[in-house]
């Protein structure tokens, strides 16, 4: 059918408003397991420091004789141990006419600037916390860091061929030597369950990256299991399946930005806190012309109870 001559249609009108969205869509992940499902406390000083403690071995041969003298014992002596608060900010700048003029989605930039910002200085700290990165002391040109878990882990861990693990001493966490890679399996993750129950701890969370998310998955009867024990992904934030072991359940938490490809990490919540010198807050910044300027900052540090609660397999193939 043809179109009757002049017949006004859109094409050629220029008095048609702009139809914009007032919704903007974002696609990322914001979610921050890690630091939603572990403790928070605070910290006083640059340098926060804890102490840990263990009993001796079981002994079956704990016999004396009847009416024998005491035979003192060598004292329980805790280890002091520590890692440092690190600093880490985000900034925003928006100009004078950005948040003049009318827009869509948002009232002010300024307010959605401070908004995301605040989201991606999270997922900083989350990334942080769960890495391998070793603390650093800082100094007057030098950042101070805080050492992530991975480093922290030593005696419940899997490694591959060449490996090994960083851990606390004289002052600094230092960071994991990486082995040779091998494929994430069951008997990889039994071995290091088996490790942390023979030490006495009792992880519950298991940290891990998509790929190793899906090898997970193909063990054998996680899905029937988690059927059996009428577990729910809502009782631990983030978790997604549960595989009951030998020695309890652990709920897997898949994580897209946060735990390093090649490593899993077990983690017993209650045994590791975020403790913060200063909370996350904003401030304006000093004006120098048409802009308007804020800063996020937060000074926080973490605290591994004591490293034997966890447990690692690293060194794990990432395709």
């Amino acid at each position: 059918m043809a179109l009757p001559t002049n017949t006004a249609t859109t094409y050629a009108n220029v008095g048609i408003r702009e139809d914009l969205s007032d919704i903007i869509y974002r696609v990322a992940p914001e979610e921050t397991p890690f630091i939603n499902n572990i403790g928070t406390g605070k910290a006083t000083n640059t340098y926060h420091e804890w102490q840990t403690e263990n009993l001796t071995a079981a002994a079956d041969d704990n016999a004396v004789l009847e009416g024998d003298d005491a035979t003192l014992d060598a004292a329980n002596v805790p280890a002091r141990v520590g890692n440092r608060c690190q600093i880490s900010d985000k900034t925003a700048v928006v100009s004078g006419t950005n948040d003049a003029v009318n827009k869509a989605g948002r009232k002010t930039e300024m307010a959605r600037q401070v908004m995301l910002k605040g989201l991606e200085l999270a997922r900083d700290q989350e990334k942080q916390m769960l890495s391998n990165k070793a603390s650093v002391a800082g100094a007057a040109g030098t950042a101070r860091q805080s050492a992530g878990i991975e480093s922290w882990i030593t005696t419940n861990a899997s490694r591959g061929a060449g490996g090994s693990g960083g851990g606390f001493s004289g002052g600094v966490v230092a960071a994991p030597t990486d082995g040779t890679q091998r494929a994430f399996t069951e008997a990889l993750l039994k071995a290091a369950h088996l490790l942390a129950f023979n030490n006495g701890g009792k992880p519950n969370q298991l940290y891990m990256g998509g790929f190793q998310k899906q090898a997970f998955s193909a063990f054998a009867g996680v899905a029937q299991q988690r059927r059996d024990t009428g577990d729910k992904a809502a009782v631990i934030i983030g978790a997604a399946d549960v595989y009951v072991g030998d020695f309890g359940r652990l709920a897997a938490i898949p994580h897209p930005y946060g735990v390093r490809a090649r490593t899993v990490i077990g983690v017993d919540p209650r045994m590791a806190q975020v403790d913060y010198l200063r909370p996350m807050r904003n401030w304006e910044l000093s004006k120098s012309g048409d802009t308007e300027k804020r800063q996020m900052l937060v000074e926080y540090t973490l605290k591994v109870s004591n490293e034997l609660a966890h447990m690692v397999v690293a060194d794990l193939t990432t395709s």
